[in-house]
């Protein structure tokens, strides 16, 4: 299965599309599915007195200034927004941006012929926002940093909901609900959800990723799973696709010293290209569930494993024993797994030293 890989370039531009159409071509020549960017107003995103996040102070060298402030100098206009998808249509790489508002989602829908839609971990019990989303009729892909099971679930059931009701409002979360049990609603849900766990740190510790849960929250939904991996370095993605991610998403940039509260827990470009490669020999080593012998394992074998031969000259009407009997190198007699058959029989050839014994 071929995992899908989601360059998240987020606000790594700064405000600024010449860096951002240069993220592009960086993804581009990395050769990942698709390049991620955000789309907000911070008027509508944010309150103005808002403090910013640990890690976002600790990641800017604008300490005193507000959420706000830093998102407003993030902002990419509408018309910025489509010169970045027509861009990324004719670099020939899908576009995507996650919408953290209805305005926002409206444009990248209506405007950017936006086929997937990615929504933040921090929009996942934002269900007016979730309902909108699947009104749409979009593939989506719900991020589910800070939550737990019960939240996830409230969420896809809003996601239900809206698939099935794509110009209703409900009157209320019981009736999402009723929705959401339906197992008709429920299969919407296997086809256009997929389910990204994440760890909403920048950067996260690996001690805090718990990539175990993979396999809890697809067991629990029986919906596809992924990882947006907000860790340091390659390593933790590569073993998510092991652990059955069939979505990656990674944040990058084009230089780790760059200003700004993402740029530190993103790659550069040259650790993309190292991840994407090395997500590409995963899928390829997991192979099947069978076990199996490959070509090449089964040309080895001749040379690895080993046959019965002749300790010593041995003459027809002889009795085999562990006296005139050996194991050796190369593989193309008769199997070990048959030394105490041949004990105590009468050898019907003759053999000479370290000759196969053929019985």
């Amino acid at each position: 299965m071929k995992t899908f890989i989601i360059a998240e370039a987020g606000v790594n531009h700064n405000g600024c599309i010449e860096t951002a159409k240069k993220l592009v071509d960086v993804a581009v020549n990395v050769k990942v599915d698709a390049v991620k960017f955000q789309s907000f107003k911070a008027s509508k995103l944010v309150s103005k007195k808002a403090e910013k996040a640990k890690y976002q102070i600790e990641n800017s060298s604008e300490k005193t200034e507000t959420q706000f402030e830093m998102l407003s100098k993030l902002e990419l206009s509408r018309e910025e927004q489509l010169e970045l998808y027509n861009y990324c249509l004719n670099s020939g790489i899908l576009f995507m941006s996650t919408p953290f508002d209805e305005d926002s989602l409206t444009t990248l829908v209506n405007e950017c012929n936006l086929s997937i839609i990615k929504l933040s971990s921090g929009d996942l019990t934002n269900a007016p926002l979730l309902l909108n989303a699947a009104q749409t009729g979009r593939d989506i892909i719900i991020s589910t940093g800070m939550s737990t099971l019960e939240e996830i679930e409230k969420a896809l059931a809003v996601l239900a909901y809206g698939y099935s009701n794509p110009s209703k409002k409900p009157s209320g979360f019981e009736e999402v609900w009723r929705t959401y049990l339906n197992n008709e609603s429920y299969n919407i849900l296997k086809d256009k959800v997929t389910i990204l766990h994440c760890t909403t740190e920048y950067p996260a510790s690996p001690k805090d990723v718990n990539l175990n849960v993979l396999s809890t929250i697809h067991s629990a939904f029986g919906l596809k799973v992924g990882f947006s991996d907000h860790t340091e370095g390659i390593h933790i993605p590569i073993a998510a696709v092991a652990k059955g991610a069939s979505v990656i998403e990674k944040h990058f940039t084009l230089d780790k010293s760059m200003p700004g509260p993402d740029h530190k827990a993103s790659l550069e470009p040259s650790e993309l290209e190292a991840m994407v490669h090395a997500i590409r020999d995963i899928e390829v080593a997991l192979g099947t569930s069978r076990k199996f012998p490959s070509q090449i394992e089964l040309e080895n074998s001749l040379v690895a494993r080993k046959s019965i031969v002749a300790k010593l000259e041995i003459q027809a009407g002889t009795i085999f024993s562990e006296d005139n009997i050996e194991i050796k190198r190369p593989g193309n007699g008769m199997s070990p797994f048959y030394y105490w058959d041949l004990i105590g029989k009468k050898s019907k050839n003759t053999y000479d030293l370290e000759g196969k014994i053929d019985e």
